[in-house]
């Protein structure tokens, strides 16, 4: 038997400091902005104990149907509206102390929920830059 400790990516972390927050939040703006400019309208990202979550804004299509349904409950506007204010969950990264080591969720819509991913490299931790890219390239 091993003496050997496992971490595991989809539990355990660390409290994400301050520092740590304001670094990381830059690190993710500047790759966006040069990399995924026009693909979102804007970003939050936010902090909570140990994970990062990242959510995007988008300018949403205009709807297909020529004629606004009279009984639809809001106004082809207020629904444009809402939209443009629904935020598209990208990801969440789970600190384990290490600013270039993060893991990586998926928010699944049909289990309302992050669900543990591997990094486009087929590895379970990864820096997050090369997470936004990916949750961008699968949401938006």
């Amino acid at each position: 038997m091993s003496d050997t400790w496992q971490r595991d990516p989809d539990s355990g972390g660390v409290k994400i400091d301050d520092s740590v927050q304001y670094e990381v939040k830059q690190r993710i703006l500047k790759y966006a902005e040069t990399n995924l400019a026009g693909r979102y309208t804007k970003l939050d990202i936010r902090f909570r104990d140990k994970f990062c979550y990242v959510d995007a804004y988008t300018e949403p299509l205009e709807p297909v149907i020529k004629e606004w349904p009279s009984d639809f409950p809001e106004t082809r506007e207020e629904h444009m509206e809402r939209m443009r204010n629904t935020p598209i969950h990208l990801c969440r990264l789970r600190y384990f102390g290490d600013k270039d080591e993060w893991g990586l969720a998926f928010y699944s819509y049909a289990h309302n929920d992050y669900e543990t991913s591997v990094f486009p490299n087929g590895k379970f931790y990864g820096i997050p830059e090369m997470a936004i890219e990916a949750a961008a390239d699968f949401h938006l």
